[in-house]
């Protein structure tokens, strides 16, 4: 066996001066062995695997990073081969499980990417971890397929994920009104504009109210908040003017003839020449007769406007429906893409097994004609490869494997190291010579004898071992004459390679 595995080194090594001979660089080495892994796991990042099914996804990058370590050092090619199909096995079952797992915690996808647009991460960080929280271990769950209480952990996600975006959309539009009443509070405004301060809280209560209602009513509680903020300032410049009052840094004739400027100013921008000496009440019903006509003007401007808004929603609305026959037309896209993609998976699929179906019948061949016909009977059973060892004898009643059988061994090991990571079955059977118990026994511990050798002397591992004694019970001739009892006295070693790995 060292002698054999010294000379598959030295053939590597002649395989690998012969591509590094051809010009192949290190790159060129990695698209071709590593191509199909790089697609599955573009794929399976596609559908954020990397989320959606960690597990799954950090067991592919695992075989992924040893194939590519294998591939620089230069390792035995099907051992990258191998490694790299167990990373694109990992990869395909995480990127169905990602997508199973978006369809079934959509709800808190959806609740999550909310909170994400609110800035929620930032603004309400304690609610949205303890969200995340529920979120990864209600994935982690399904990954293991509990799905009840995945459902349970995405019905908490979805109401702390709900909780931290409401936070963040009112620490984003109120907190600065928040900030303002605060900051009036402390210099106790109250005392001086209560009803002005007063009807700033209102507002700011109303806001949140209408934010608590319909959190994405956004426009309707941003004008409530600035209007809050408008009652605010105007409540600082009442109570500046109010302690000028009283700490008779201004006094109310000055207050009155400050008022009484601003309606000159006004009464000249409308046209008119104010007499100071009317009533306040009368001046004030001329200016509300200018401004009352310049409304009229302005309102036939606006009925204007209406109209052309009403011709632009009409496009726009037309607009929408082109939209929603396009959305139809590109789902209907996407399902005949779909369709596509899986009859090309499965023509894809059919290939690789008809390929591997091809290795089997050319390996087939190559064991066949490594025995005599004394030695063994090699056939085929589908994909099964059976090598009926006619030429390995035991004493009589006994188990032990005798000497001259272990040129006949080492045939068998060159066959089974044909089909790598293959199962193996040995069976042993005996005439009908004898007692059944006896027979059964017999055969039994020589199918365990020879297991057992081929783990000592081949190295191959238990687990792809199974020794099974079927004693007289199957007969491949005749018991009556010694030639055929010969025959049924025999090992069967079957081998079932596993097509669905590169070999």
């Amino acid at each position: 066996m060292t002698a054999n595995t010294g000379l598959v080194k030295i053939i590597l090594l002649g395989i690998l001066l012969a591509v590094s001979g051809s010009g192949l660089t290190q790159d060129e080495l990695r698209d071709t062995f590593l191509k199909e892994a790089d697609a599955a796991k573009a794929a399976a990042e596609a559908v954020n695997a990397k989320l959606f099914a960690p597990k799954g996804f950090q067991s592919g990058m695992k075989e992924y990073d040893d194939a590519e370590d294998l591939l620089k050092r230069g390792r035995n090619i099907n051992y990258v081969r191998s490694t790299t199909a167990d990373a694109v096995k990992h990869f395909k079952a995480a990127a169905r499980t990602a997508e199973f797992a978006q369809t079934t915690l959509a709800q808190a996808v959806k609740s999550r990417q909310d909170g994400a647009n609110a800035e929620a991460p930032k603004r309400s960080p304690e609610l949205w971890s303890n969200a995340q929280q529920k979120f990864i271990r209600a994935v982690q769950l399904l990954e293991r397929g509990d799905l009840k209480n995945a459902k349970r952990l995405e019905d908490e996600a979805i109401n702390l994920y709900r909780e931290a975006e409401l936070t963040a959309i009112k620490e984003q539009y109120l907190s600065e009104t928040r900030r303002l009443l605060s900051d009036a509070d402390r210099a106790r405004i109250g005392r001086y504009a209560p009803i002005t301060l007063g009807k700033a809280k209102h507002l700011i209560a109303e806001a949140e109210r209408k934010l608590n209602e319909n959190r994405y009513d956004i426009d309707r509680s941003k004008s409530l908040a600035t209007r809050a903020n408008d009652e605010v300032e105007h409540a600082l410049y009442l109570s500046e003017i109010i302690r000028q009052v009283r700490d008779k840094d201004l006094t109310v004739e000055q207050l009155l003839l400050d008022w009484e400027q601003n309606i000159q100013t006004l009464s000249g921008v409308a046209g008119i020449v104010p007499n100071m000496q009317e009533k306040h009440s009368q001046l004030v019903a001329k200016l509300s007769v200018h401004f009352k006509s310049q409304g009229n003007e302005l309102r036939a401007v606006q009925q204007e406007l209406r109209a052309v808004q009403q011709e632009l929603r009409a496009v726009q609305q037309e607009k929408a429906e082109n939209k929603v026959r396009m959305a139809d037309i590109d789902e209907e896209l996407r399902t005949l893409d779909e369709r596509l993609r899986d009859a090309m998976a499965e023509r894809a699929t059919l290939i690789q097994r008809l390929e591997a179906q091809a290795r089997v019948k050319e390996q087939f061949e190559q064991v066949e004609k490594m025995f005599s016909p004394h030695e063994a009977r090699v056939f085929r059973e589908a994909d099964t490869i059976i090598l009926r060892l006619f030429g390995l004898s035991f004493d009589s009643g006994a188990s032990q494997i005798k000497p001259e059988n272990f040129e006949l061994l080492a045939k068998v090991e060159k066959a089974i190291d044909v089909f790598p990571r293959s199962e193996l079955i040995i069976n042993g059977h005996t005439d009908s010579q004898g007692s059944d118990n006896q027979n059964q026994k017999i055969s039994q511990e020589r199918a365990e004898s020879v297991q057992q050798y081929i783990i000592n002397v081949m190295r191959i591992p238990m687990y792809r071992l199974i020794a099974s004694g079927y004693g007289e019970t199957r007969p491949v001739s005749s018991n009556e004459t010694e030639a055929g009892r010969a025959r049924n006295r025999r090992i069967d070693v079957v081998i079932r390679p596993n097509i669905d790995v590169i070999e």
